[in-house]
């Protein structure tokens, strides 16, 4: 068995057609293309090409400009509103005076004293705050009592206002 990778190839054999068929194959394909450039040629229906010529006109031009009168120039001035700052009130409840009268042996009162503060910073519903609430906007930074007496603070803690103990 022979390699096909050493041995050369074969050679090409010589054209077998006829030389008189070869002429023929070239003198029909000539003719061929001489008929179609003689019907696109004639394809123009013996239409002169027409030249496209801009003939110069006159031109009119009217230009109106309207001139506005000025008018009145109006300023308002305003005034900046003050912003409300917390009051911060201070009550001091003064105690009763001890009785040094007789001495009955019979106690009226519970025993035990009233120890409410009075809150000077209130809720909208006429509440004192406690400590954890939040604050309103007008109570940032304000300080007061809630309703045993301690103070507290309005101050930002846990990514809000509340009120804190001070």
């Amino acid at each position: 068995m022979t390699n096909a990778y050493t041995t050369p190839p074969a050679p090409r054999p010589v054209d077998t057609r006829p030389l008189r068929k070869r002429k023929r194959v070239w003198l029909g394909g000539s003719g061929l293309l001489l008929t179609g450039a003689l019907i696109v040629g004639s394809g123009n229906g013996d239409q002169q090409p027409v030249a496209a010529e801009a003939k110069p006109a006159p031109t009119v031009t009217a230009t109106v400009t309207a001139t506005p009168e000025p008018a009145p120039t109006v300023t308002e001035t305003i005034k900046a509103k003050a912003k409300p700052r917390p009051t911060v009130t201070v009550t001091k409840t003064a105690r009763p005076a001890a009785d040094t009268g007789s001495d009955t042996g019979s106690d009226t009162g519970s025993g035990s004293r009233d120890t409410t503060g009075t809150c000077s910073i209130v809720s909208n519903a006429g509440n004192c705050y406690s400590a954890g609430q939040f604050c309103r906007n007008s109570d940032h930074g304000a300080a007061t009592t809630n309703e045993g007496g301690t103070r507290i603070k309005c101050a930002y803690s846990s990514n809000a206002w509340r009120w804190t103990y001070a």
